[in-house]
């Protein structure tokens, strides 16, 4: 069954007037089910882990259609991930719902220094507004999908974050990125935001997963950018299996 962001992807091309084409990508066949090209597919290493936080994925425009986008691994391994498109101008009716449920305690996660004081929190919050438990609402993290620049302007630009507390991350460990270009070691992609998220839910093992996956995913892609071939029994896909179990047969 298509998750979200394959959903929000199908009604961004439904929408297209001309095909996406990604900058720098390889021109072969795709994979429908991770974007890879169909040679270095990765689906049969897809992990799904039960978690009882959530992910919520507010995506910049053409994110959804990047063969490099790691939103799309949040909802390989979480369950419960939602994924909306973003707009300046206009917020979709079904996100205001989520923002509203009372099942749910979202927060929004982003760089303290960009909130007011009195919104950032360092821990998960519950509906009182101080640390979770597992009685009260479920944990609901809304990532900014996006370019850094892009994220900044979400964050200012969405009036229906405002009263969402801001969960500021604070981290000594550098990126493990290397599918886009970054200045900054500080600087994670959406998955790694998640997998920090997931760790200070105490989802350790949806963290751990999240981690491991990004590996197979870099080494799946670059392989195939590289047109060399997949080393299933290498490194990223062992330690994949170490956290998340024995993937099906191929």
């Amino acid at each position: 069954m298509p998750h979200a962001v394959s959903l929000l992807r199908a009604a961004r091309l439904a929408r297209s007037a001309k095909p996406f084409l990604a900058r720098g990508g390889f021109k072969r066949e795709r994979c429908a089910g991770c974007r890879l090209a169909t040679s270095h597919c990765m689906c049969t290493a897809r992990p799904s882990v039960p978690t009882r936080a959530g992910v919520c994925l507010l995506m910049a425009d053409i994110e959804p259609l990047k063969p490099s986008n790691t939103g799309w691994l949040i909802a390989d391994v979480v369950a419960d991930t939602f994924a909306f498109g973003w707009a300046r101008t206009e917020c979709d009716p079904a996100l205001l719902a989520l923002l509203r449920d009372p099942r749910w305690q979202p927060c929004v996660v982003f760089p303290g220094q960009y909130a007011a004081p009195e919104r950032v929190v360092h821990a998960v919050p519950r509906s009182d507004g101080t640390e979770a438990d597992e009685g009260g609402r479920r944990p609901l993290f809304i990532l900014l999908d996006a370019t850094w620049t892009e994220a900044r302007k979400m964050f200012r630009r969405s009036p229906y974050l405002d009263a969402l507390p801001v969960l500021s991350l604070e981290t000594d460990q550098a990126s493990q990125y290397r599918l886009r270009r970054s200045g900054r070691d500080d600087h994670f992609c959406t998955s790694e935001v998640a997998a920090q998220c997931m760790s200070l839910a105490g989802e350790d093992v949806a963290a751990q997963t999240l981690e491991a996956y990004l590996a197979v995913f870099t080494h799946h892609y670059l392989q195939a950018k590289n047109q060399q071939p997949v080393a299933w029994d290498g490194p990223a896909h062992r330690r994949l299996r170490d956290v998340a179990g024995p993937l099906p047969p191929r």
